[in-house]
């Protein structure tokens, strides 16, 4: 079996929550969903597993962060070109997120960031590992 990821986040509205994901292109696997939890379909091998608070506080000892005001994780996915980055964001913004900081230009790589209706922090960023400086 390949090694997936699943990346555990605490919502607030469970289905805004599965929307918003949707309307950014990701699909649901109703498999592993329910009222407590969703998973979203990132790709192949990762997912990230939307849990109504409640319930995720299940899985830890630790208070919850709110992630409007506190950052819990920086979460970056890459895609293949400039324009899906620009494309990414559009749908998040267009889905209820929020244009968090402003769009980084390294030639060699392109990054816009948002963050989720419940305040999660998204990157979103194109790669030309060929172009990659040497002295990094």
């Amino acid at each position: 079996m390949k090694t997936k990821i699943f990346l555990n986040l605490a919502v607030k509205d469970l289905n805004k929550a599965v929307t918003f994901y949707n309307e950014l292109g990701f699909s649901t696997n109703r498999q592993f969903t329910n009222e407590k939890g969703a998973c979203i379909v990132i790709d192949e091998n990762i997912f990230v597993m939307l849990l109504v608070e409640e319930f995720y506080k299940t899985f830890t000892k630790k208070e919850l962060c709110d992630p409007t005001k506190s950052s819990e994780v920086l979460t970056a996915i890459s895609v293949d070109s400039r324009e899906e980055v620009d494309a990414m964001m559009e749908k998040a913004i267009k889905a209820g997120g929020t244009d968090y900081m402003q769009s980084q230009d390294y030639g060699w790589m392109y990054q816009k960031t948002f963050l989720d209706i419940d305040g999660h922090h998204w990157e979103v960023f194109y790669m030309d590992e060929s172009q990659v400086p040497q002295n990094m």
